[in-house]
C-alpha cells in the first residue's frame, strides 16, 4: 500500500484562479497590506511569495518593510493607519515580530474584519462558537486538504500533534466542527503513539523533523504534515514522509502541501474581508 498524495499546489493553483476570476468581476481591487519587521530571511520569502500571489490573482498590494529596532508604537501607528485605509480590506502581520514588540498586542490592534490571518481574538472566539467569519488560514488550508481526498470526516478519530494558537488549536475546533473526535497531543504528551497510532486523521504541527515515524501511524490514515524544517539544505516535515507513505492512505508532501494551501487562504479571507467591510 502506497498513499495517495495530497497535492497541495494543485489544489491552491485552482483556488486561486477562481479567486483570479472573481476579482476581474469587482468594481475595487481587494487591498491587502503586509507588514514586515526585520529582516528574518524565512519571513523575507514567506511576504514575498505571499505578495507575489496577492498581485497575480488582481490584489492591490502594499508591502511595509519596517527596520529591526522598530519600536511598538510605530508599529501601531502603522496598523492603525491601515485600519483607517479604505484601500485596505485585509492585513498581514508576519510573525514573528522582534522581541520589543508584544506580538499579542499588535494582533489585537488590526481590526477583526481585516485580519487576514484570522488571530485577532475576536474572529477566534467567533470561530470557537461555530461563528466561522474569517477562519485562521493555515488551519482552514488544512481542512480543504482532508475534504479534498473525498473521506467524510465525520465520526473519524482525529489526532492533532502540537497545540499551537496558529495551527494546532484552530484545526483541532475546526475538525470538531465536521464532527471529528478529537484529541490534541503536544510536547509533554506521554506515549504519544498511543494516539497517533489510533487516528483516522493525523495532524502533526510541532517543528520537529520526522518527528512521526511509520510504526506510529495507523494503516489508511490521512496524514496532514504542517512542518517546515532545515535538514541539510533540505526542507523536510514532521512526519518521516518515505516511510509513512507506504502505512497512510493520504499524505500532504513538504514542501508541496500546506504552504501553497496557506497563501491561497488568506487571499480567499481577504476577499471575506472585503465583503464584511461593504
Amino acid at each position: 500500500m502506497t498513499a495517495k498524495i495530497i497535492d497541495g499546489k494543485k489544489l491552491a493553483e485552482k483556488i486561486r484562479k477562481e479567486i483570479k476570476e472573481k476579482v476581474k468581476k469587482l468594481d475595487v481591487k481587494p487591498g491587502l497590506a503586509f507588514v514586515l519587521v526585520g529582516n528574518n530571511p524565512a519571513s523575507q520569502l514567506y511576504v514575498g511569495n505571499k505578495d507575489k500571489a496577492g498581485k497575480e490573482a488582481g490584489f492591490y498590494i502594499e508591502t511595509h518593510h519596517l527596520p529591526e529596532n522598530t519600536d511598538q508604537l510605530k508599529l501601531l501607528n502603522l496598523v492603525d493607519k491601515l485600519n483607517q485605509d479604505r484601500k485596505i480590506h485585509g492585513m498581514i502581520i508576519q510573525l514573528p515580530l522582534p522581541k520589543q514588540i508584544d506580538e499579542k498586542l499588535i494582533i489585537e490592534a488590526i481590526l477583526p474584519h481585516k485580519d487576514a490571518d484570522g488571530f485577532n481574538p475576536i474572529n477566534v472566539g467567533n470561530m470557537l462558537i461555530g461563528n466561522n467569519l474569517i477562519i485562521p488560514a493555515t488551519p482552514k488550508g488544512i481542512m480543504k486538504l482532508i475534504e479534498s481526498t473525498g473521506v467524510n470526516i465525520e465520526g473519524k478519530y482525529a489526532v492533532v500533534v502540537g497545540r499551537s494558537n496558529i495551527v494546532g488549536k484552530p484545526v483541532s475546533i475546526l475538525l470538531q466542527q465536521k464532527n471529528a473526535t478529537v484529541t490534541m497531543c503536544h510536547s509533554r504528551t506521554k506515549h504519544l503513539v498511543q494516539y497517533t497510532k489510533q487516528a483516522d486523521i493525523l495532524v502533526v504541527a510541532v517543528g520537529k523533523a520526522k518527528v512521526i515515524k511509520a510504526d506510529m501511524v495507523k494503516k489508511g490514515a490521512i496524514v496532514v504534515d504542517v512542518g517546515t524544517n532545515k535538514v541539510n539544505g533540505r526542507l523536510v516535515g514532521d512526519v518521516d514522509f518515505d516511510n509513512v507513505k507506504k502505512v497512510a492512505s493520504y499524505i500532504t508532501p513538504v514542501p508541496g502541501g500546506v504552504g501553497p494551501m496557506t497563501i491561497a487562504m488568506l487571499l480567499e479571507n481577504t476577499l471575506e474581508c472585503m465583503d464584511l467591510i461593504r
